[in-house]
């Protein structure tokens, strides 16, 4: 049925109205592909720390969008040359950089999928709907692939100072209500310029890019990686681990048809082909929250208790450090859940369990952001930046977790 152009502008709580430029976009929005993105969050389960992060994918990338023609706006204002056939390829390509994310986000990338990431499934969603649209969206895909000739173009898509992290951030600040996070994303966009065909920002913004690279840091410690949504992630990642093991073992476990073919499947980069994606197409949180709450009831030990620990909120304890644990401490919480509930050593796996999280909120080596002076010279932020603090944000920060069942399970 052919889509009829009606809705033109969308209300967005972060930027007021946003205008959906043209029939083309707007037909790639009604698509099922990004109609999927309504029923993925934004944040995985970040929502079971702070409550109002129920925002979606589906928000994130209109948003993303809105910024696009801010930017196009600010460097055609300032002579840099963006034709209408770039424009629109700009606005496609933001529209559809996290396409390819699977339930609950970054949690389910690698535990669905092997080998597989988000990058790779929203381009092959791309070349997907290229085919639905008449070859329309070549261009988007050589600018999102960095193919295309005008660097800044993909630089404006993917770098560490582009519309996706100008939106998440200070989105996800406002659902969070975490305030550290709230970026002069208008300030920024408004300096943007482009020398040598590269993206630079002028001089005059060094304090709002400070503060963005500061609020980075601080939306990675205290959000992004907070420990109670972390251990969430990785639980709900187990679930899925011991769904897949007891399906190899012979049981039948009720699921989605979606998310049964994933489950039943070893689906890797290789295998991933056009029916593979229309089935990832079907696959969103609810499918994952259906199957945890049938899964409660299970009668493999594992699986339900950690199906109810999400389900329920009723989480791992876990314990963040700067040096990574000692052996003995986690021989004994394995020995004491052993003993407790006569697992055995792979079943105890599940529940005691180590890793680590890094912070690097610049990185030098790649995709510098590079301020433009008055006399025309170019540095790295860094180096023109008298916040020392800058440095330190440029160096990786790692740290080291323990989780292990509460004193009551």
């Amino acid at each position: 049925m052919a889509s009829q152009n009606k809705l033109k502008i969308l209300n967005d709580p972060i930027y007021g109205f946003i205008t959906i430029p043209n029939q083309r976009i707007f037909n790639i929005i009604e698509h099922p592909f990004f109609q999927r993105l309504r029923r993925i969050s934004q944040m995985g389960l970040s929502y079971l720390v702070y409550p109002g992060a129920h925002h979606t994918r589906f928000h994130h990338a209109i948003g993303c969008v809105h910024l696009m023609q801010k930017a196009v706006r600010v460097l055609r204002y300032k002579g840099v040359e963006i034709n209408e056939d770039e424009e629109e390829a700009l606005q496609i390509a933001i529209l559809l950089h996290d396409i390819g994310h699977g339930p609950f986000s970054h949690a389910m990338e690698h535990s669905i999928v092997e080998g597989v990431d988000h990058e790779s499934i929203s381009l092959l969603f791309m070349k997907e709907l290229n085919a639905v649209f008449n070859q329309s969206l070549t261009l988007a895909i050589d600018i999102f692939t960095g193919k295309y000739p005008r660097k800044f173009m993909h630089q404006l898509i993917t770098s560490q100072l582009d519309m996706d992290r100008l939106d998440y951030l200070k989105r996800d600040s406002f659902y969070t209500g975490t305030t550290e996070g709230n970026v002069n994303s208008d300030r920024l966009i408004t300096m943007l310029n482009v020398v040598n065909n590269e993206l630079v920002i002028e001089e005059k913004a060094i304090y709002s890019v400070e503060k963005f690279l500061v609020a980075r840091r601080l939306m990675y410690w205290q959000v992004y990686l907070h420990k109670t949504s972390m251990v969430a992630e990785q639980l709900l990642i187990r679930v899925l681990k011991r769904a897949k093991e007891l399906i190899a073992e012979g049981s039948n476990l009720n699921a989605s048809s979606a998310l049964s073919y994933f489950l039943n499947n070893k689906v890797t980069e290789k295998s991933f082909d056009t029916e593979t994606l229309k089935i990832f197409s079907c696959l969103d949180d609810y499918d994952i929250v259906l199957a945890m709450k049938e899964w409660v009831n299970h009668e493999d030990y594992v699986l339900s208790s950690l199906c109810k620990m999400v389900i329920n909120r009723d989480l791992l304890k876990v314990k963040i450090k700067k040096k990574k644990p000692a052996t003995a401490k986690i021989e004994k919480h394995l020995k004491n859940l052993k003993e407790k509930y006569d697992l055995a050593d792979k079943e105890a796996s599940y529940f005691v369990f180590t890793g680590e999280i890094s912070n690097l909120a610049y990185t030098r080596e790649k995709n510098n952001i590079n301020i433009l002076h008055k006399n025309g010279k170019i540095n790295d932020v860094i180096k023109v930046s008298d916040q020392l603090n800058l440095k330190a944000l440029s160096k990786t920060v790692t740290k080291y977790y323990i989780c292990y069942p509460k004193s009551k399970h």
